[in-house]
């Protein structure tokens, strides 16, 4: 089925114990969402490996519902009353880039009947530059141009890298 040595290799990688793990909860509007967020460390990159259930769906058609997906430079999953995640502060970006070139800009995730699961590969970082940090869920697409955080809405789901 794959012939390429490289893919062969990546999906062999998703076989053993990940080297982080982000466990999701949602907000105290979404308490429904839970999820679990998988970094495997490759030669290649870090494959990242998310699935999550409880998300809002929306069934209409030409529609899906399309959630921004971010690793964020904050060590916790608290806030306050107007952002109950606050604290996760700004998307991780190291090398000072602009938006969508972020290290922890991550691809979109899609909604299936309040259901996503997303398996991706990505040289942005190292699975050790993310541990501590945060990975969020948006309420909206990210529209990969606005600046600073690409206007994703709300942070509706969170978990901490371990």
């Amino acid at each position: 089925m794959f012939k390429d040595r490289r893919t062969l290799y990546l999906i062999s990688a998703l076989k053993s114990r990940p080297n982080a793990v982000a466990e999701l909860f949602g907000s105290r509007e979404y308490p429904e969402i839970r999820g679990t967020v998988r970094f495997y460390q490759t030669r290649f990159g870090v494959i990242v490996a998310t699935e999550v259930s409880g998300l809002p769906s929306m069934r209409m058609m030409c529609s899906a519902p399309v959630f921004g997906f971010h690793i964020h430079e904050g060590d916790s999953c608290t806030g306050n009353a107007d952002d109950p995640f606050a604290d996760v502060l700004t998307h991780y970006d190291p090398h000072g880039c602009p938006h969508p070139y972020h290290a922890g800009d991550l691809a979109p995730l899609f909604g299936a009947s309040g259901y996503a699961m997303s398996v991706f590969l990505s040289d942005r970082f190292a699975v050790k530059e993310v541990i501590g940090r945060t990975v969020i869920i948006h309420s909206m697409p990210d529209d990969f141009t606005t600046q600073p955080s690409g206007n994703s809405g709300k942070k509706i789901a969170c978990g901490v890298i371990k």
